[in-house]
């Protein structure tokens, strides 16, 4: 079975410095990397929402790139430090993307990431059938 790397232009710099690809394609799936509330050019904000946006962004980028959406997610996993403080507007940004049939979702409280400021990170598996 092959793999291809799912690598949009805006995200080659986590292709080619950390040796990772934001997606990869794998049977019927698309694999997404983990993407926080850091941004491809390394900055932070320190708003909780601006990092939920961000985060969503990026996957929605690779979700694009593979030639899908929102749609196609079926399994999502959030990794949050300050879970319980954030956790109702996260949910409240989450619905501006989510579609229906409704992806699976595990929230995770984590207690730090590689960015100091990040307070969020997104992982998804996405179907192409």
């Amino acid at each position: 079975m092959g793999r291809t790397a799912v690598v949009p232009a805006e995200l080659k710099g986590y292709y080619d410095d950390w040796k990772m690809s934001p997606g990869l394609i794998s049977g019927d799936h698309v694999f997404l990397t983990g993407f926080s509330g850091t941004g491809p050019n390394g900055t932070c904000s320190a708003d909780p929402e601006t990092q939920f946006r961000t985060a969503f962004a990026q996957v929605e980028m690779v979700l694009r790139e593979a030639g899908l959406d929102f749609s196609a997610v079926v399994e999502m996993t959030t990794f949050h430090i300050g879970l319980r403080d954030h956790l109702e507007l996260f949910r409240a940004v989450r619905a501006e993307f989510v579609r229906e049939p409704y992806p699976a979702w595990t929230a995770i409280e984590v207690s730090g990431f590689a960015s100091a400021d990040t307070i969020i990170e997104i992982r998804v598996i996405a179907s192409t059938g």
